[in-house]
């Protein structure tokens, strides 16, 4: 299990420190979800190069740390909590990123003192793909959930992974998906729970979000038109009482919804989506995928949130 958030920022969004300050709640929220490491990606609104071998990042890493510019964005991660790898001299380059994501990790497959196996992860360019149709600049990416990864390696060419988790093949395979109707036919294959949030770096202004079978994610615009990503939409009503955002709307994505946002001339909005049928294991029913969630009683309150 693992936790999902993220920021898709307005274009006219008159005050961006207050959706900062929602990211950075978002992620400390997160935490419930996974302690093992946690990361966040920003990207800069540059494409990054297509074309020719890829960049080498720059930056500082070491065995729980690393701190790394790539092409078009920057990406920040570590073992332990998101308190523990965030920092104040962020803030700048997030108040400047028109998107960022980010996760915190609950390991299912993969060591979790391994860095190569720590979110957000960057599929580069040379690694992305499956026959050809690779997206040129790779893409950045985060899930929550357990999925079949030697199923998936099977039925593609996908390339030697860096790490060892269940994520990275599903990256791979995404990254060499160039149209939305590919995307939904990739995602249609995925056996197992599987919630995941990505941008292409050759287009860094447009967020792809997709929930498979169980794995929760809510999307949320707040009423300065900044959209937001979330494992839990509960993690929004606790934004709003500790912070000065305001959120018009809360929706649970159904299982087998893709859609790919991005940011229009006034605020960002759905360019495009798909639907697909998510295939669930007899195990997956597993109490930690709802880790977070208020047990119903007869006298609850039902969410402020709407199913689409």
């Amino acid at each position: 299990m693992c936790g999902l958030f993220g920021l898709l920022r307005s274009p006219r969004a008159d005050h961006p420190g207050r959706a900062s300050d929602a990211f950075v709640a978002l992620g400390t929220l997160a935490e419930e979800r996974g302690s093992d490491s946690a990361g966040v990606a920003f990207l800069t609104g540059h494409p990054a190069a297509t074309g020719g071998p890829p960049r080498r990042p720059e930056g500082h890493r070491d065995e729980r740390r690393s701190d790394l510019a790539h092409d078009g964005c920057r990406v920040v991660k570590g073992r332990g909590r998101f308190t523990s790898i965030w920092r104040p001299d962020l803030l700048d380059d997030l108040d400047r990123s028109p998107v960022v994501l980010g996760h915190t990790r609950w390991a299912t497959q993969g060591s979790p003192f391994e860095l190569d196996n720590a979110s957000p992860l960057v599929i580069e360019a040379a690694a992305a793909g499956t026959s050809g149709n690779a997206a040129p600049a790779g893409i950045v990416a985060t899930h929550n959930g357990d999925i079949e990864a030697g199923l998936l390696r099977a039925r593609y060419a996908l390339p030697d992974a860096t790490g060892t988790t269940d994520s990275e093949p599903l990256f791979q395979l995404l990254a060499g998906c160039p149209s939305p109707s590919e995307v939904a036919d990739a995602l249609g294959t995925i056996v197992g729970r599987a919630a995941l949030a990505w941008v292409r770096r050759d287009r860094p202004h447009r967020v792809h979000l997709a929930r498979a079978a169980l794995s929760p994610l809510a999307v949320a615009a707040d009423t300065d038109h900044n959209l937001y990503w979330a494992s839990n939409p509960r993690w929004f009503r606790d934004v709003q009482r500790h912070t000065s955002v305001r959120f018009a709307t809360v929706v649970m994505l159904r299982e087998g919804t893709y859609l790919r946002v991005g940011a229009t001339s006034r605020h960002p909005a759905v360019l495009s989506g798909g639907t697909f049928v998510p295939t669930a294991r007899a195990w997956d029913l597993d109490d930690r995928v709802w880790t977070g969630f208020t047990p119903k009683t007869p006298n609850a309150t039902a969410p402020p949130c709407a199913t689409a």
